[in-house]
């Protein structure tokens, strides 16, 4: 019973002051005040239990039961409602949040009645163990439960989608809550005349705050590692400045006197490296937030001038074509050379504007995938046949290597991936000037793998890393064909990536030709 008292206080404590200190960190946070209102609960639990356990008489004891039942009655719904705050659910959740306060509120009201607490009897080694009443069932599957489990189910389920750090804190908020709920849970068995074990998760309840503490120091979790660094600093200081005080020898004074001063100068530079580390995050932070909205700004910019540059150009091809068809007037020899050099420049520069107006769509997410069964190796003979006259002009041996058995179908928008592999088989003859060009299929595991091997130029190890980023071309590009963008391999990337594969090159340096890989997988 000593150490149910001892841990109870440590746990009502430790609660209060730590939702005390996350309060004041930001009081106008949601999470904040809701974690804070729970750590009320807990308190008022914490220290309901340790009056109970150390009351004398049957009345006394029946009405600290009660309270410490009050104080576990709130804690449930506020504990719900702080962690929809944190996966920022609370909006969606609404109803659910509504529903939880409704029960809360009911159990309350009938708390301090028979109903919820009938009496108090000696069980095991307790003079005075609380008796269930016909409703309290009910706050243990609602409340208890449900409550809670649903908390407990919407933190796993973020933490599957959830980046590093934050899936870091939801981990250790699901242990505390494990810990926390599953300790005070062993409370319960007692209460109906179950007498299995004693109630030895109240040593569990003790230990979810420091585990939430630890992830604050960590993981930054609330972003109160300043004042919490404060607070041990300044409990560690006032220990270790009485200390001289409690020596016997002259000795151990002067010895504990001078681990004092030098404390003090490790926790001021404790202290200020941890104010200088927050005020750097939260500028990296405000950086990249400007970030996020100039590069929407831009794709939003890139989208608007595509558009508006594309119905010009459509309409010079028409008007050029025209020229060139002879419904004008008849074309001299050298006039319809030129004219031919203005469509196909307009023909680029309409490519051009295209490619940027497709990456904006995808920046932007509003690229829609019109995905159907496709038998690929249909999808690359079309795209072989289009380009073999170009690779013929160049005298380079072109071919396609179809799989020996018939590949499956797949998902995919086949006007996007017809546009990857057109760019991957157009490069390769661009940057290839002798040797052959080989384009294979093939089904590994689960994916349809496709190539396009040449004996082109190669790639260097950084001409590889940023080969797919956008305005990128190899040195080879600028040497055989300067007219490009370098558009194409990077909105390649992300139609593939939309498509969930990947794709990727290799090449053992230059002069040595490369193979760029494209994986869509079979669904």
């Amino acid at each position: 019973m000593n150490l149910l008292v001892l841990f109870s206080l440590i746990n009502g404590i430790s609660a209060g002051v730590f939702g005390l200190f996350v309060y004041l960190k930001n009081r106008k946070s949601l999470v904040n005040k809701n974690f804070f209102l729970m750590s009320i609960g807990v308190a008022i639990w914490s220290f309901s239990y340790v009056r109970w356990l150390l009351m004398t008489t049957e009345e006394s004891a029946l009405f600290w039961s009660k309270m410490l039942n009050f104080g576990a009655t709130l804690i449930p719904v506020f504990y719900l409602h702080w962690v929809l705050a944190f996966l920022n659910l609370d909006k969606k959740k609404r109803k659910i949040i509504f529903f939880g306060y409704v029960l809360t509120f009911i159990f309350l009201l009938v708390s301090f009645t028979s109903y919820y607490i009938k009496s108090v009897k000696p069980v095991l080694s307790f003079p005075y163990w609380p008796q269930a009443g016909p409703l309290y069932i009910c706050f243990i599957i609602l409340g208890y439960i449900g409550l809670v489990g649903y908390g407990l189910y919407q933190l796993f389920k973020e933490r599957k989608t959830a980046l590093k750090e934050k899936r870091n804190q939801i981990d250790y908020i699901i242990l505390g809550t494990i810990l926390g709920f599953g300790g005070g849970a062993t409370n319960f068995p007692l209460m109906f005349g179950i007498s299995l074990f004693p109630p030895f998760g109240q040593s569990l309840v003790s230990v979810h705050p420091f585990l939430w503490m630890f992830a604050i120091l960590k993981y930054h979790l609330f972003e109160i590692r300043v004042i919490l660094t404060e607070i041990l600093v300044g409990v560690m200081g006032v220990i270790l400045l009485v200390l001289p005080f409690l020596m016997e020898t002259a000795q151990m004074k002067i010895l504990t006197a001078g681990v004092f001063i030098f404390f003090c100068l490790f926790g001021y530079l404790l202290i200020k490296a941890t104010h200088r580390e927050i005020r750097r995050r939260e500028e990296i932070e405000r950086l990249y937030e400007e970030l996020k909205v100039l590069d929407k700004a831009k794709s939003e910019f890139i989208s608007m001038a595509s558009h508006q540059l594309r119905t010009p150009l459509t309409a010079i091809k028409g008007y050029i074509s025209m020229f060139l068809e002879g419904m004008f007037n008849h074309l001299s020899p050298k006039a319809r050379e030129k004219m031919e050099n203005v469509f196909y420049s307009n023909e680029r520069l309409i490519k051009i504007v295209n490619d940027l107006l497709n990456i904006s769509k995808v920046e932007l997410g509003k690229m829609e995938l019109e995905k159907e069964p496709t038998q690929i190796e249909d999808l690359i003979q079309s795209c072989y046949g289009e380009l073999k006259i170009e690779a013929e002009k160049k005298g380079l041996k072109f071919s396609f290597q179809k799989s020996k058995k018939v590949l499956p179908k797949i998902s995919i928008d086949s006007l996007k991936i017809r546009q990857v592999i057109l760019n991957l088989i157009d490069n390769a003859i661009k940057y290839t000037q002798k040797g052959e060009i080989e384009i294979k299929a093939k089904k590994i595991n689960s994916r349809i793998r496709v190539s396009v091997r040449d004996t082109g130029e190669g790639l260097t190890q950084e001409e590889k890393k940023k080969i797919f980023e956008g305005f990128t071309r190899g040195a080879a590009g600028f040497t055989y064909w300067i007219e490009g963008a370098g558009l194409g391999l990077y909105v390649a990337k992300k139609y593939i990536e939309l498509h969930q594969g990947k794709i990727w090159a290799e090449s053992k340096g230059k002069d040595t030709g490369s193979i760029f890989y494209v994986e869509l997988p079979i669904k």
